[in-house]
C-alpha cells in the first residue's frame, strides 16, 4: 500500500521541504536534517510495507554509493529506518536529471563534450571501485546548470561484483532503464555483464544529449530489445552535419553490440573526449 500522505509527514530528525521527483517506488524531497538544519535530499520508499526486494535495493544502493568517493557521484550522509520504510539521505545538490534539459536539438557540441568529459570521468572512478553501474540514462545524472557540475545518481541496479550472469527476463522486469540497456544486459545474449554494460549505456546517452533523441525509439518493449540487439544506429554526424565525425565515432563505438568492440577502459574513452574538444 503507497501511503499518499507521506509527504506531509516527517521522517524522525528531519523536516520535509518540497518534493522534488516521483517514481513508480521512491520519493525525493529536499529537506533539512533539523539537529544542525544542513540542507538535504531524502529518497524515501513509497510503500507503507515495502516489500524484501525494495529493501534490499535500497540498502543495497547506500552500501555501494557509502563505498565511493567521486566528486561526479552523489554522495550519501545516512539511512534512515521509520515505521516500516527506509530513507537515504544525501548531501544536498542543486540540480535536476539532465534528461529534463535536453532540447529537441539536443547540447550544442562545447557544452555536450564539457558534460561527456564529466561523466566520463566519474564513470571511471565508478568502475576503479569495481562498481557496475547498470543504469546510466539522462534520468540518472543530475546536472546543476548554473555550476555545470554533473552527479551521477540511482545505484539501486548496482552490483560490486566484477561480472554477473543475466537472466532473460520479461521487458518490464530488466534492469535498468530499456531506451539505454546494453544488448548483454537484455538477458539474450548469453554474454556475462562487466563494466562495459556501462559504456554501451554511456553511448546511448550521449547519443540522446547530443541529437534530442535516444539511438533506438519505439513503445514496443521486445522491439526496443531487438533493437539494443541486432540493430545498427545511424551515425550522429549522418542526422545532423555539425557534428564532427571524431564526437560521432565515438559515440558509435560506444554502442558496439559486442563489448569488446567498445572503448576497454574510461581513461582512453576521456582522452579521446578532451582531444575532441581542445581541437
Amino acid at each position: 500500500m503507497i501511503d499518499r500522505n507521506l509527504n506531509m509527514s516527517l521522517i524522525p530528525g528531519y523536516q520535509i521541504e518540497n518534493q522534488i521527483y516521483e517514481s513508480a517506488s521512491t520519493i525525493i524531497f529536499s529537506g533539512q536534517r533539523i539537529k544542525d538544519m544542513r540542507p538535504v535530499t531524502m529518497k524515501v520508499l513509497k510503500r507503507e510495507y515495502p516489500t524484501s526486494a525494495e529493501i534490499l535495493r535500497f540498502e543495497n544502493e547506500f552500501r555501494i554509493l557509502r563505498s565511493l568517493d567521486s566528486e561526479g557521484v552523489i554522495k550519501v550522509i545516512n539511512l534512515e529506518k521509520f515505521s516500516q520504510r527506509r530513507a537515504i539521505i544525501f548531501e544536498n545538490f542543486t540540480g535536476e536529471p539532465i534528461r529534463n534539459l535536453i532540447t529537441d536539438k539536443g547540447f550544442p557540441i562545447g557544452e555536450f563534450l564539457h558534460l561527456a568529459i564529466q561523466i566520463a570521468e566519474a564513470l571511471g572512478q565508478i568502475h576503479d571501485s569495481n562498481i557496475i553501474h547498470k543504469d546510466i540514462s539522462p534520468s540518472n545524472i543530475l546536472l546543476n546548470p548554473k555550476t555545470g557540475k554533473i552527479k551521477i545518481i540511482d545505484f539501486g541496479s548496482s552490483t560490486s561484483l566484477s561480472h554477473e550472469i543475466p537472466s532473460v527476463l520479461a521487458p518490464n522486469l530488466v534492469e535498468g532503464t530499456l531506451s539505454y540497456i546494453s544488448p548483454e544486459q537484455t538477458g539474450r545474449m548469453n554474454r556475462l555483464i562487466d563494466y562495459r554494460t556501462d559504456f554501451y549505456s554511456l553511448g546511448a546517452t550521449l547519443y540522446h544529449l547530443i541529437l534530442g533523441t535516444p539511438p533506438f525509439e519505439t513503445q514496443d518493449h521486445l522491439e526496443l530489445i531487438h533493437a539494443h540487439i541486432a540493430k545498427i544506429p545511424t551515425p550522429p554526424h549522418t542526422i545532423d552535419k555539425s557534428i564532427p565525425l571524431s564526437v560521432s565515432d565515438i559515440i558509435i563505438k560506444l554502442l558496439a553490440k559486442n563489448a569488446e568492440d567498445r572503448y576497454q577502459t574510461c581513461r582512453g574513452l576521456f582522452a579521446d573526449l578532451e582531444n575532441c574538444l581542445h581541437q
